[in-house]
């Protein structure tokens, strides 16, 4: 006698797939956006040891003021 519990189930297999499918689109917008993060992190590093090294974050130490506007 087969046993009803393994026989092929279409509904869940179409059911499976799309949550596959769902779980995989998830994942590489998840992965995409880490990645994104990671350049712009490794960007914003990268730029303050150049800065650093060229003596540029010394120059611009003092945030500057705004001018008025002379009426």
């Amino acid at each position: 006698m087969r046993n009803p519990w393994l026989a092929k189930n279409p509904f869940m297999s179409a059911w499976l797939s799309a949550a596959n499918r769902t779980a995989n689109t998830v994942r590489g917008h998840a992965t995409a956006a880490a990645r994104r993060e990671v350049a712009t992190a490794q960007t914003a590093a990268t730029q303050q040891i150049v800065d650093f090294w060229t003596g540029k974050s010394f120059v611009n130490a003092a945030p500057s003021r705004k001018r008025k506007k002379k009426r």
